[in-house]
């Protein structure tokens, strides 16, 4: 995972799957090629294996459950997404909490498997239990502010610092910032608070024009 982190997370839209999904890869891939920067696309399970044979960029899982293989009929397990060809997953989103044990034991088997791993938490309060189980990255976004439109980095920057001083603690964790971002003064001022990037879902997978939306986070995290 390389800074500054963008993350681009497809969550279950009708523009995240079949031909529409990987047209929306495609064009993420040539903008990182065109800027020479790291886009992190999370994907549906459904989709990892087929997006990750199309484009170069880093997939990741949307998802991946704790149970241990065997008999757990429809789980998602972190070997499962990476022989799919993931190089990461998000764990513990808002729409999809999990217990802090689970969190623990999907890190270890990440590691062992080689997988970044991303943690969102929606409070600044699980930012060091979440630190000392270290994984790639923390990913705060205060849930009234996901999908709205109002980024965390305008209405709640204390969040963004807070979580930054927190994870100082650890060297090797990553603070990302998600959450109502919608354009490139939104992730220019995260990254100006100390976030190492930003997540983002709905402000391209709804956009009339996802790639110019892309285009405008790439070029703030530059500084352009």
């Amino acid at each position: 995972m390389k800074k500054p982190v963008i993350l681009i997370n497809f969550k279950a839209y009708d523009t995240s799957f079949g031909k529409k999904g990987i047209d929306i890869a495609k064009k993420i891939e040539k903008i990182s090629l065109e800027y020479s920067t790291e886009i992190i696309i999370s994907v549906p399970p459904t989709e990892i294996y087929r997006i990750s044979n199309e484009v170069s960029i880093p997939v990741y899982a949307e998802h991946v459950d704790a149970n241990p293989l065997g008999a757990h009929t429809g789980s998602v397990t972190p070997e499962m997404v990476k022989d799919a060809g993931a190089e990461g997953t998000l764990i513990n989103h808002s729409e999809r909490r999990i217990r802090i044990d689970e969190i623990a034991e999907i890190l270890s088997r990440a590691r062992k498997l080689n997988l970044d791993t991303v943690v969102c938490v929606d409070r600044n309060e699980l930012v060091k239990a979440i630190g000392t189980l270290e994984p790639t990255s923390i990913l705060i976004e205060p849930p009234e502010l996901i999908g709205s439109g109002i980024s965390v980095s305008k209405a709640r920057p204390e969040v963004i610092t807070n979580a930054v001083e927190q994870v100082k603690e650890f060297p090797k964790v990553l603070l990302i910032a998600g959450a109502g971002i919608t354009n490139g003064e939104d992730v220019s001022t995260a990254l100006k608070l100390g976030a190492a990037g930003i997540g983002v879902a709905s402000a391209v997978m709804k956009a009339k024009e996802p790639c110019k939306v892309v285009e405008e986070f790439v070029k703030s995290s530059l500084g352009n």
